[in-house]
């Protein structure tokens, strides 16, 4: 079963006794409270027994410089609620995806800045990206049965050299 409509779930494929989580909150700008308990609830209706495959964010590897961020709060949250109500789960971290639609996206909303003319602070920095082809050979590879945390970096690219 995969829930959710977005790019991650776009690309999925379907297995027998795993849910695909890919309806989370994706904007890790989010604040709207409602917004996490949507992804909350939604979380807690699926089957317990059934695999769960959760895609969770990087920066949980480096928590202690985003400590603050609302979004990674939600995201530990998310974890461990997983880790105390499945028997069986994979949670995925992944960085910043390299493909879709989604405006809020970190390469999106990137581009969406340039192409309206608006002025785009391009840091010296590192980012973390990871394709579909990866993502798929995760979700399609991992197994059924066990608790599995994976962090998963990707390629990891100058900011300025992904635009």
């Amino acid at each position: 079963m995969i829930i959710g409509a977005g790019d991650i779930a776009s690309i999925l494929v379907d297995r027998d006794g795993a849910i695909f989580f890919a309806s989370g909150v994706s904007n890790s700008n989010e604040f709207r409270n409602e917004e996490f308990d949507r992804e909350k609830n939604l979380l807690l209706k699926q089957d317990k027994t059934q695999c769960i495959f959760y895609f969770s964010s990087i920066t949980i590897d480096y928590r202690e410089k985003f400590e603050k961020s609302r979004y990674l709060q939600h995201k530990l949250e998310m974890e461990n609620l997983i880790k105390n109500n499945f028997e069986n789960y994979n949670i995925i971290r992944i960085g910043n995806i390299s493909w879709g639609t989604n405006p809020n996206t970190f390469l999106n909303y990137i581009r969406g800045k340039m192409k309206n003319g608006e002025i785009v602070e391009i840091k010296d920095e590192y980012k973390y990206m990871i394709d579909k082809e990866h993502i798929l050979l995760l979700t399609n590879n991992l197994p059924l049965k066990g608790k599995n945390i994976i962090s998963v970096f990707g390629r990891m690219a100058k900011v300025k050299d992904l635009i």
